[in-house]
């Protein structure tokens, strides 16, 4: 039997840093344990019944039995513009700013391809979301970090990046409400943004998967919000996160009409867009009553409250997540994010994610998933406070 070497490409891609990581977990729970998993980052509640029933009565309909148009149904882009109408007063013309992705996943890894040729540089947070490296990988593209630290609030210093790397840098990604840091990103950041971009000619790339999530009465901006961000980037969004549809790889890129072009030639190539059942599904979910994102947020909130509340009561001294489901705590002195994930997975049955499997800045740091009840939270926090390590 031959076998066939993978492409360059390929042997470019990444090494998956967290996948070692459940293998350790699954063997913790193979040998018994009570695992509590506060690494993952997929949403543990179930889609809204509504958007299920308007998927399957969609699916009954046979004109979505065919193939989809290549770039989607005009009807949910016209959605997503009436939604970003409704929830950020940010106009958008259907036709040429929005693109249908499959899940924003897609679309943050392919859009290197679109717009970069080798040897170009891409900026890239640090901390950051590692499947940003992943399309980096793919495109062969230089990758300069931009350090997120606690000084700053999680949010990159322009003025602390060299010239040389700002003229050369060609696309930058942000991300914010943030994963891992849980943070989000005022008015003013986004203004420097822009202006960073337009001196540079640097397209933005703004992930807003974890958008609808923001605590404490306050809403995460989005970055089409700023004075002219749509002559500079796009912005991600994904159905994901906001209505609990991660399985069903709806996304969307939204702003400057060049990007979104670009992104819908190459989907020509690889797709035929989504099935049409599951655009109506999405459509619905967009326009239709809201209360379900409402009620998600404050659940999302709870928790946080009450981890928090248990982790600093033992000492475990934190600043509360602004946004996301996510919490990004220090580990205690004398460990490495590493070492502390297998020690308290060991000792306490906790998984939590090591800050560094994010970016040599994550180092550190653990990000832990509000993604179980509070009891279970409170109950994880309790079992690290017998490790007596704060």
């Amino acid at each position: 039997m031959i076998n066939f070497p993978e492409s360059d490409a390929l042997k470019r891609l990444p090494k998956q840093f967290f996948a070692s990581l459940v293998v350790k977990t699954n063997a913790a729970i193979a040998r018994g344990y009570d695992v509590i998993n506060l690494g993952q980052g997929n949403p543990d509640r179930p889609t809204p019944p509504h958007i299920v029933k308007a998927l399957q009565q969609a699916a009954e309909n046979p004109l979505y039995h065919k193939y989809s148009p290549f770039r989607g149904y005009d009807f949910l882009k016209e959605a997503i513009a009436t939604y970003y109408k409704r929830e950020y007063d940010v106009d958008l013309d259907p036709k040429t700013e929005v693109a249908i992705l499959f899940g924003s996943k897609t679309g943050l890894v392919e859009i290197g391809e679109c717009l970069l040729n080798s040897g170009d540089t891409v900026l890239m947070p640090d901390p950051g979301y590692p499947d940003y490296l992943s399309g980096f990988a793919l495109a062969n593209l230089h990758v300069e970090k931009m350090p997120l630290t606690r000084e700053n609030a999680f949010l990159p210093d322009y003025g602390s990046l060299p010239e040389r790397v700002l003229d050369q840098a060609k696309l930058m990604f942000l991300n914010y409400p943030n994963n891992p840091t849980a943070v989000t990103a005022p008015a003013d950041f986004f203004e420097q943004t822009v202006k960073t971009a337009a001196a540079h000619n640097i397209c933005v790339v703004h992930d807003f998967a974890y958008g609808a999530l923001g605590f404490d009465g306050k809403r995460a901006r989005s970055f089409l919000q700023t004075p002219g961000a749509k002559d500079v980037g796009v912005e991600m969004y994904t159905m994901s996160k906001t209505y609990n549809m991660a399985g069903w790889r709806v996304g969307f890129a939204l702003g400057n009409p060049s990007v979104i072009k670009a992104i819908e030639l190459i989907q020509d190539h690889y797709y035929v867009s989504l099935f049409g059942a599951i655009q109506k599904a999405s459509a619905k979910a967009l326009l239709g009553p809201q209360d379900c994102v409402r009620e998600l947020v404050a659940r999302y909130e709870t928790r946080r409250n009450a981890f928090f509340d248990a982790a600093h009561k033992i000492g475990w001294n934190a600043a509360p997540s602004q946004g996301s489901f996510f919490g990004w705590l220090p580990v205690p002195h004398g460990f490495t994010s590493e070492s502390f994930f297998e020690y308290v997975l060991d000792k306490a049955h906790v998984v939590l994610a090591p800050g560094v499997g994010f970016g040599k800045r994550g180092e550190g740091y653990v990000r832990i998933g509000l993604l179980t009840e509070p009891e279970r939270l409170t109950e994880a926090v309790e079992r690290i406070s017998k490790l007596n390590l704060f």
